[in-house]
C-alpha cells in the first residue's frame, strides 16, 4: 500500500483534503497497523483499484514458528 501511495503522491494532507480516510487510519497504514474493511473500500474507490493492489497476505512468523 505504501508503494501505491508513493506512486500516486498520496500524503496525509491528500487524504485529509479529499476526505478519503481519517488521520488515525492513515497513521495505522504508515506504521503497518491493522485497518478495517471500510477503510480498504474507501481507498479502493479513491485509487480506482482492487484490494489486492493495496495489500498482500503474509503469514505471521510467530504462527510459522509454532506450526512445527
Amino acid at each position: 500500500m505504501l508503494k501505491l501511495f508513493a506512486e500516486r503522491g498520496i500524503t496525509s494532507y491528500t487524504v485529509r483534503r479529499d476526505n478519503v480516510i481519517g488521520q488515525a487510519s492513515y497513521h495505522k497504514i504508515m506504521e503497518g497497523g491493522h485497518i478495517d474493511t471500510r477503510t480498504i473500500e474507501r481507498l479502493c474507490k479513491y485509487l480506482n483499484c482492487q484490494p489486492g493492489d493495496l495489500m498482500e497476505y503474509r503469514q505471521d512468523e510467530k504462527v510459522l514458528n509454532h506450526a512445527d
